[in-house]
């Protein structure tokens, strides 16, 4: 009898220490002021190393006995404990740091050192002295504005007489307009050098009538008077790339080079950036096939290469990414170049699509390295498309140096609505090239244009004896493309001080504006390209009639383009904008915002609106000085 009461009490103690089965807590993470969800966020089970992460919606998902508690951190919140119960689906709000100050003197071995922190401010006693210090779990140094862009002068007006050829390698790069987007969305204007007038003009898809002839592109001209000088008129050039429908485009060996240093940490970056591959994951085909290569301390595989049909596979592996640790960029390029090679396909579209804020700092970093290496590998028929992320460490000028040399375009994506333009609405223009080393040379009749200048290109800018050299690269045009240009031209005869005088001449004649060739023609443009698969470019040209039209009556994509352009003089200050102002520019785009099913030119309207605020801001706080 005595055992069998031992057995009992022994079997009721053991059963006080019995332990609860873990099950899956699942929910959403909101920032509780504005309900967005937040990716990123790390939630660890207290007391153990049983970890998780939200994804690009917020979403997570973790093992947890009833009982404990979950902590949930992101850099720039309060941190959150919550205790698991009976329910197993937790949406999580969390607070904002609701405090900061600019600077604080932290006193340590006899010296003042001023930081710049955010969090609650606590008192600690040291030593007889007071100090303050912030409560560790929401404790955030200030992120320091390390952004790069590449400083240039901008175009002046030129002589044809002296300088009668204005040669240029084409660009449909748009990174420059979504990023002034994202300056002025947060109440600044942005950076002169972050402004390059082509890039702005080329955001926007105009109606141009494709190519007819069997060439892959076509070329259009329109003349009208400037809207910043109505002495001077405006030259826009148009190209247009063929359209192909998407079960008609070749098969896609592509490779998301995707940095998950801790540079992408923040839902601006990382998360977006997955957002923004998925996206792109849902247009392949069963023919397609992608890999993902990762990089940060080090550059690794993870995703090799599957074909597009199988897109869970491809969305969980991009689910599982995380952020943290240094930025091998070099190492990352190197293995994603091999691994496109390795799954070459011959006359498809083989391509590496880097996903990055452009932050190297490992191994390969300097521009001249990873130009260097673009140069050999571009020459095994991968293409190299940029993606660029973040704010506050963007290196704008490398993004769009690799993609300059590695036959690719560069997209600043600032939001989910920027990465379904990039990737889904003009996904054959992103990732499928129909004519590549493009190169625009217009030649201007002395008899009829006493100067011209090209707004924006500085960047494309190329030597009048590159055009005809097939060793020179130039840009290249993918299914659907638009590229437009546009040249300001001073007529003859008009009263200018464009191009400016010079002393005459001491040791040859002085050159006269003679008749040569047609009176009728104000220019030429000549176009040389060559197709994906050839080395040797082909040529195209067109003449420029001299017959400008009244600002008017000029098409409406015409005087869009030209409101754009003034507005990109306007943020860098130009020396040229003459009589521009943002009021004539916003109601020209008024004007002719024309159907706008996508929006995108209302949207530019109110940006205009906005940088118009912040300039007379500007002014104003420049005058208190």
């Amino acid at each position: 009898m005595k055992s069998i009461c031992l057995a009992m009490i022994l079997s009721l103690s053991l059963g006080g220490y019995r332990t609860e089965k873990p099950i899956t807590i699942s929910g959403t993470v909101y920032d509780q002021q504005t309900n967005a969800t937040l990716g990123g966020v790390a939630i660890t089970l207290a007391g153990t190393q049983v970890a998780a992460r939200s994804d690009a919606n917020g979403h997570y998902s973790i093992q947890a006995e009833k009982g404990k508690y979950l902590l949930f951190e992101y850099i720039g919140y309060e941190s959150k404990r919550i205790k698991v119960g009976e329910n197993n689906v937790i949406d999580v709000h969390l607070i904002p740091a609701k405090q900061s100050l600019d600077a604080v003197v932290v006193v340590g071995h006899g010296k003042q050192v001023a930081a710049e922190m955010e969090g609650s401010v606590v008192a600690i006693r040291a030593g007889g002295v007071h100090r303050m210090a912030f409560a560790p779990q929401v404790y955030m140094p200030r992120p320091i504005n390390t952004e790069s862009y590449k400083g240039f002068t901008e175009n002046k007006f030129h002589n044809p007489l002296e300088e009668a050829l204005s040669t240029f390698a084409i660009d449909v790069d748009a990174a420059s307009y979504s990023n002034f987007r994202r300056f002025i969305n947060n109440g600044q204007l942005p950076p002169v050098d972050a402004v390059r007038i082509e890039e702005m003009v080329n955001y926007f898809q105009y109606d141009l009538k494709g190519p007819s002839t069997g060439e892959p592109v076509a070329i259009h001209t329109e003349l009208a008077t400037a809207p910043w000088n109505p002495k001077h008129h405006l030259l826009r050039i148009g190209l247009k790339a063929e359209s192909v429908p998407t079960d008609k485009l070749p098969a896609s060996n592509l490779v998301f080079l995707i940095d998950v240093s801790g540079s992408m940490m923040g839902p601006n970056r990382l998360p977006l950036a997955q957002a923004s591959m998925k996206l792109l994951v849902d247009q392949l085909r069963s023919n397609d096939r992608v890999a993902i290569v990762t990089y940060a301390g080090a550059a690794g595989v993870a995703l090799e290469s599957t074909p597009g049909d199988q897109k869970i596979k491809i969305k969980d592996a991009i689910d599982a990414l995380s952020a943290g640790g240094s930025t091998a960029g070099g190492a990352g390029l190197q293995l994603a170049y091999r691994t496109a090679r390795q799954h070459f396909v011959k006359g498809g579209n083989n391509r590496i699509i880097l996903a990055s804020d452009g932050d190297f700092n490992v191994g390969a970093s300097s521009d001249g390295d990873m130009e260097q290496l673009i140069a050999r590998e571009r020459q095994s028929g991968v293409s190299l498309s940029v993606l660029g992320f973040g704010m506050g460490n963007l290196k704008d000028s490398k993004m769009e140096l690799l993609a300059n040399k590695g036959h690719g375009n560069y997209a600043y994506i600032d939001n989910i609505t920027e990465a379904r333009k990039a990737m889904v609405t003009e996904f054959g223009g992103t990732l499928f090239t129909v004519a590549k080393d493009v190169k625009v040379q217009v030649e201007f009749n002395p008899a009829k244009v006493q100067a011209y200048r090209l707004l924006g290109y500085e960047n494309r800018l190329l030597e009048k004896e590159d055009f005809n050299n097939d060793e020179k690269l130039g840009g290249d045009m993918g299914v659907g493309h638009t590229v437009t240009a546009l040249y300001e031209i001073v007529p003859v005869g008009v009263n200018s001080s464009y191009p400016g005088d010079v002393d005459p001449l001491k040791y040859q004649p002085v050159k006269e504006r003679s008749f040569v060739g047609n009176r009728k023609e104000v220019a030429t443009v000549k176009f040389r390209y060559k197709d994906p698969d050839d080395q040797e470019s082909r040529l195209q040209q067109v003449v420029v009639a001299d017959r400008p039209l009244e600002l008017s009556n000029a098409s409406g994509d015409f005087r869009f383009a030209s409101a754009v352009a003034e507005l990109g003089m306007l943020l860098r200050n130009s020396d040229y904008k003459q009589q521009a102002s943002y009021d004539g520019l916003i109601a020209r785009a008024r004007g002719a915002k024309g159907a706008d099913n996508e929006g995108y030119r209302a949207e530019f309207i109110r940006l205009a609106e906005s940088a118009k605020l912040l300039a007379k801001s500007n002014d104003f706080a420049a005058g208190d000085e």
